[in-house]
């Protein structure tokens, strides 16, 4: 059975940064493009990031351009976002997800697979 199993999550100052990460296991083959994707309480899933299957094309959406990077190491299995600068607004559950082409997007519908999430909470 696939699995995805998010990590890194915690309680964070304004500001500040973390590192979330997502391994991917039970999938035979890695050949497909991850999304980080989350949702705050009373509200909609919502893309954050997207990354290619090789990595070397990655989409954010506008709210967290130029703040968070997401990266991918396929010999590890694992997909990373890199958040700094992190506000009270971004605050929410994250979660990863794979999509079974060479390309991420940003519609959830279009992910296969997505893990538990793991909780970021940002303090003013």
């Amino acid at each position: 059975q696939v699995q995805l199993l998010e990590s890194g999550g915690g309680l964070v100052q304004a500001g500040g940064s973390l590192r979330l990460s997502c391994t991917v296991s039970g999938r035979a083959s890695s050949r497909y493009a991850m999304g980080w994707f989350r949702q705050a309480p009373g509200k909609e899933r919502e893309f954050v990031a997207a990354i290619s299957l090789s990595g070397g094309r990655t989409y954010y959406a506008d709210s967290v351009k130029g703040r968070f990077t997401i990266s991918r190491d396929n010999a590890k299995n694992t997909v990373y976002l890199q958040m700094n600068s992190l506000k009270p607004e971004d605050a929410a559950v994250y979660y990863c997800a794979t999509r079974p082409y060479s390309t991420g997007s940003s519609v959830p519908a279009e992910y296969d697979y997505w893990g538990q999430g793991t909780q970021v909470t940002v303090s003013s």
